[in-house]
């Protein structure tokens, strides 16, 4: 499904798109300051089809209205019952315009359409304003076991 928005477009994301996503995930980690070692290279990315799409995931990305992508989330699942809500990043240009709500809404309605009963996200406590969105949504801190390099919390949505 193919979302509109002025000057924007949510769409679909393909193996296509790969190095687009890659650069951004790059500049935002960047600009908060939580670039790991890994940089931008997370091999979930190697190939969209069969780290997302198969077994239900799913993986959208923004374009503007120069068809560059100026944001991306993905939804990776973990297990029949969780997915994870991942790659959520949107350049500083493309922000306060609505554009992670609709990604979010989007995701989380993939997740239940798809059979998932939670979803999970690691995150960074520098991103602000990904976790006041994550909150609004219902999304409760978690004690993990492990967390990614550059993520110092998580949180789980349980869906009703």
């Amino acid at each position: 499904m193919t979302t509109a928005l002025p000057e924007h477009a949510i769409r679909r994301a393909t193996n296509a798109d790969i190095a687009a996503i890659r650069a951004l995930l790059y500049a935002v980690r960047a600009e908060y300051g939580v670039l790991s070692e890994v940089g931008a290279n997370d091999p979930e990315l190697d190939d969209l089809e069969a780290s997302f799409f198969r077994n239900g995931g799913h993986f959208e990305v923004i374009e503007d209205a120069t068809s560059r992508i100026v944001g991306c989330a993905g939804l990776y699942p973990l297990s029949d019952r969780r997915a994870e809500l991942c790659k959520m990043y949107i350049e500083h240009s493309a922000r306060r315009r609505g554009l992670g709500k609709q990604l979010l809404e989007n995701l989380l309605g993939t997740a239940r359409r798809n059979g998932f009963r939670e979803v999970w996200l690691e995150t960074n406590s520098t991103l602000i304003e990904a976790l006041t969105l994550y909150a609004r949504y219902g999304f409760l801190p978690v004690e993990p076991d492990h967390l990614l390099p550059r993520c110092d919390q998580a949180m789980l949505l349980r869906f009703e």
